[in-house]
C-alpha cells in the first residue's frame, strides 16, 4: 500500500490547483471524451502527467504544476486551462465548468473503465455511480506535518464559506434541486467525504489513515474524500470544496483566500495558539446553510457565541487578511442564481454556453 509521511511536508506556501471540468459538445452537452482526450491522443506537453478522466468519461480533470509563489497562480492556471480548450477543440470536443453540469442525466451516461474507478463502483454501488460531481483542490503547502493537521483542523470553519461563495450546482439530474451547491450534497453520499473530524496531530491522522488502508475500507489514500485534508504524500493542505468554475478569476479568488487562510494560521501555530476544536455536528450546520443559501448563507460564529452573514464574514475576511478576490466574487451574482437565471429565461441553450470554460 503506497503511504505518504511526515517526512512530505517540506515547504511552506507552495501551490497546486486542480480543477474537474466537462467535456462537452459543441452545443455544451456532455459527452463521453476522456478516452480520447487522456489516452488516445497526446495532449500538448504542459498536460503532460497532468491531465486525467475521472469517473464519467464525460469528466477530465487538470492539475497546474508546482506553483512557487503565489503571484504565478494565474498564469499557470490559465496555460493549463487554454493548453485543455486546444486539445478538446482539436478532437472534436469543448470544456466546460461547473459543480454539476445541470443537463447530465447519470443513468445515460458511461463510466470510467480505469480499474480504480470500477473497483469503486462495485464497492460503492448507487452513490458512486451517480457521481456527476465537479470540483476545485487547492493544495498549499505546509513545512511541518503537524502543522498541517493543526491548520487542517482549524480550515474546517472555514469550508463552509468557500463553499457558499462557490456554489454553482443548482440542477442535478435535469431537476433544480432548490440548492444552489448540489454537488456538495451529491458528493457526500460517498464515503469518507464531507466534514472531517478533529485529529491530535499528525500520528493521530496517520494512524487513521495507516487503518482505513489496512482495513480495506479504503483502496489508496486517495479516496479519503473529506472536504479538507493534510495530504501526506505532497506535503500540503489540501481544500476540496468549492464547485468547479467557468471563470478563472473566481477559481483564483478561492486559491487566493485558501493560501492566504493557510498562511494566517501557520503563524498561528508558530505562536502557540490553541486552536478550536469545533463538534462536527456545527461544522455540518454550516455547510448545510452553504449547500442550501449559497451567498445568502449565516454562519455560526467560529467562536459560537452567534450567527455572522456571509457578506459580513467576506467582508471582515478581506480586512484581515489583506485580500479581495472573495469580495469581488461576493458581489457579483452567485453561479447558481446565474443557471436559474438564464434557464428560465433564455432556456438551455443559454444556460449551456455560459458554463463553457474561459482561459482569459
Amino acid at each position: 500500500m503506497e503511504r505518504g509521511s511526515r517526512e512530505s511536508f517540506t515547504r511552506m506556501g507552495t501551490l497546486g490547483i486542480e480543477e474537474e471540468c466537462f467535456v462537452v459538445d459543441k452545443d455544451g452537452r456532455p459527452t463521453s471524451g476522456t478516452d480520447e482526450l487522456v489516452y488516445e491522443y497526446d495532449p500538448p506537453e504542459i498536460l503532460e502527467d497532468r491531465l486525467d478522466h475521472e469517473l464519467f468519461k464525460f469528466v477530465i480533470e487538470t492539475q497546474t504544476p508546482l506553483i512557487e509563489d503565489l503571484g504565478d497562480a494565474r498564469e499557470s492556471l490559465l496555460a493549463i486551462r487554454q493548453a485543455l480548450l486546444d486539445h478538446a477543440k482539436a478532437h472534436g470536443y469543448r470544456i466546460a465548468a461547473a459543480g454539476l453540469h445541470p443537463l447530465a442525466k447519470w443513468q445515460e451516461l458511461e463510466h470510467a473503465d480505469k480499474p480504480r474507478y470500477r473497483a469503486q463502483l462495485d464497492r460503492i454501488q448507487y452513490p458512486q455511480h451517480r457521481n456527476t460531481t465537479a470540483g476545485v483542490h487547492v493544495h498549499i503547502g505546509v513545512d511541518d506535518a503537524d502543522k498541517a493537521v493543526w491548520i487542517a483542523n482549524e480550515l474546517r470553519w472555514y469550508v463552509p464559506v468557500l463553499l457558499a461563495l462557490s456554489a454553482n450546482s443548482p440542477y442535478w439530474n435535469g431537476f433544480d434541486t432548490g440548492l444552489q451547491s448540489a454537488r456538495a450534497k451529491i458528493f457526500e453520499a460517498l464515503p469518507n467525504t464531507g466534514m472531517p473530524t478533529y485529529f491530535e496531530d499528525f500520528e493521530a491522522f496517520d494512524r487513521f489513515e495507516r487503518l482505513m488502508l489496512e482495513t480495506e475500507s479504503i483502496n489508496d489514500r486517495g479516496e479519503l474524500w473529506y472536504d479538507v485534508r493534510p495530504h501526506t504524500a505532497h506535503g500540503t493542505v489540501e481544500v476540496r470544496t468549492p464547485d468547479s468554475q467557468a471563470d478563472p478569476d473566481v477559481v483564483l479568488a478561492f486559491v487566493e483566500y485558501a493560501h492566504a487562510l493557510v498562511e494566517e494560521l501557520a503563524d498561528e501555530y508558530e505562536d502557540g495558539a490553541n486552536g478550536h476544536h469545533h463538534r462536527r455536528e456545527l461544522l455540518d450546520e454550516n455547510k448545510w446553510r452553504a449547500i442550501r443559501y449559497g451567498q445568502d448563507a449565516t454562519f455560526i460564529d467560529r467562536d459560537l457565541d452567534g450567527t455572522v452573514d456571509l457578506g459580513d464574514l467576506v467582508d471582515r475576511e478581506c480586512e484581515r487578511l489583506g485580500i479581495d478576490g472573495i469580495k469581488r466574487v461576493y458581489e457579483r451574482e452567485s453561479g447558481a442564481n446565474r443557471q436559474r437565471r438564464l434557464s428560465e429565461k433564455e432556456g438551455p441553450d443559454a444556460l449551456c454556453e455560459s458554463l463553457f470554460l474561459d482561459a482569459e
